[in-house]
């Protein structure tokens, strides 16, 4: 069995003991990380390898940043989200380890809707598109894991309508997703689970934790040789309620071996 997980942790410096602590916890083969706020050289690599892990990483000074730490050294494929050379912000980071291939993703969020910013989301969902059907090509078992930055649908989001004019809830948002899905690939959550009110995300304002108030907008996407081992998926909201938390919490699978 192999045990993959995602997590926005929202600046690997601040949450370094939550995340050792829950890797402790949790022990999955794969963890792919997001949002980790520093520059590669400033990656707490010691402590993460003291926990039994090797780490690949994609820094950038105080934005964005994705890693992906795994049990067995990851050998790094792709750096960069193909089709934008210009584009230089550290969101996309793909590796070949325990016997599969990984990509941790951070989506833009593309706020506000009436800027650039929504353009850039929108334009970088379609490189990713692209980039999963070179990957469906390979017809290998993969799983590209990250914060999306979509509520896919209503069952998603505590309020609907509170979320109606954000970006990570608009129509072209939504149907970009669907279109990245809809090549081949399964949201390893959605393949086992159908309830509402299950969410990786609560904002730090307004008590939204203590309320219940969240939006699942971190998926674990499957390639179909990797849709056909799936197990288990399950969110683990723990980490959340942990004092100096990330305001998202871990989703993962098992995979047979």
């Amino acid at each position: 069995m192999v045990k993959i997980a995602t997590w926005n942790v929202n600046s690997i410096k601040a949450r370094l003991p939550n995340v050792l602590d829950w890797l402790a916890a949790a022990e999955p083969d794969v963890a792919l990380l997001q949002e980790t706020k520093c520059l590669a050289e400033n990656f707490p690599h010691l402590e993460i390898e003291a926990a039994g892990y090797h780490a690949a990483v994609v820094g950038q000074k105080s934005y964005n940043g994705v890693a992906i730490l795994a049990r067995q050294a990851p050998e790094v494929l792709v750096e960069r989200l193909p089709g934008d050379e210009s584009d230089e912000q550290a969101r996309y980071l793909e590796a070949r380890t325990c016997g599969l291939r990984v990509a941790t993703i951070y989506l833009p969020n593309g706020n506000p809707v009436s800027s650039g910013k929504f353009g850039y989301k929108l334009d970088w969902m379609a490189r990713l598109r692209r980039r999963v059907a070179e990957l469906l090509a390979l017809e290998e078992p993969f799983v590209l894991g990250g914060d999306y930055n979509v509520i896919p649908e209503d069952r998603d989001c505590y309020d609907p309508k509170a979320w109606a004019e954000d970006a990570l809830f608009q129509p072209q948002s939504r149907a970009a997703f669907r279109a990245i899905l809809n090549q081949g690939l399964t949201e390893a959550f959605r393949a086992l689970h159908r309830e509402s009110g299950a969410y990786t995300f609560w904002d730090y304002q307004a008590g939204a934790w203590d309320q219940g108030h969240g939006i699942r907008i971190d998926h674990l996407l499957l390639s179909p040789q990797a849709a056909d081992r799936l197990q288990t998926c399950e969110i683990d909201s723990a980490p959340r309620g942990k004092p100096k938390a990330s305001d998202h919490t871990p989703i993962w699978c098992e995979l047979t071996g």
